[in-house]
């Protein structure tokens, strides 16, 4: 097998910095929704909305493949399919850090969210 998922050892972790990189992306972009520049020109609010919808889509949808090919790696562990320990450890590994990142996403935009609901009208 060439690795979790076709993903060979190298790739994988060209992978994961890959999503370290789009999560401090997001962390910046939220940075900016807290603290708008003055000289930021208007935009239409359909556009950010769905580029921010998307991106979070797209972000949840790859933490849920890293999760199914960590189960599936798993399972096929157990079932004796699979004799690399190293893969399916790292397979798991992968899947938990992709899911702690999910939840500090979570835990910023849920922080943004009490503070513009704190905000004076």
């Amino acid at each position: 097998m060439s690795g979790i998922g076709g993903i060979s050892g190298a790739g994988g972790l060209q992978q994961i910095m890959a999503l370290r990189q789009q999560i401090i992306d997001r962390s910046q972009l939220l940075q900016q929704v807290r603290t708008p520049a003055a000289s930021a020109p208007e935009a239409t609010p359909e556009a950010p909305a769905n580029g921010f919808t998307s991106a979070l889509k797209s972000a949840l949808d790859n933490v849920n493949a890293v999760q199914g090919k960590a189960d599936s790696l798993s399972e096929g562990y157990d079932k004796g399919e699979v004799t690399d320990i190293a893969k399916v450890m790292l397979a798991r590994q992968e899947a938990g850090v992709a899911f702690e990142a999910t939840l500090q996403v979570r835990n910023k935009l849920l922080t943004a969210y009490q503070d513009i609901m704190r905000m004076g009208v």
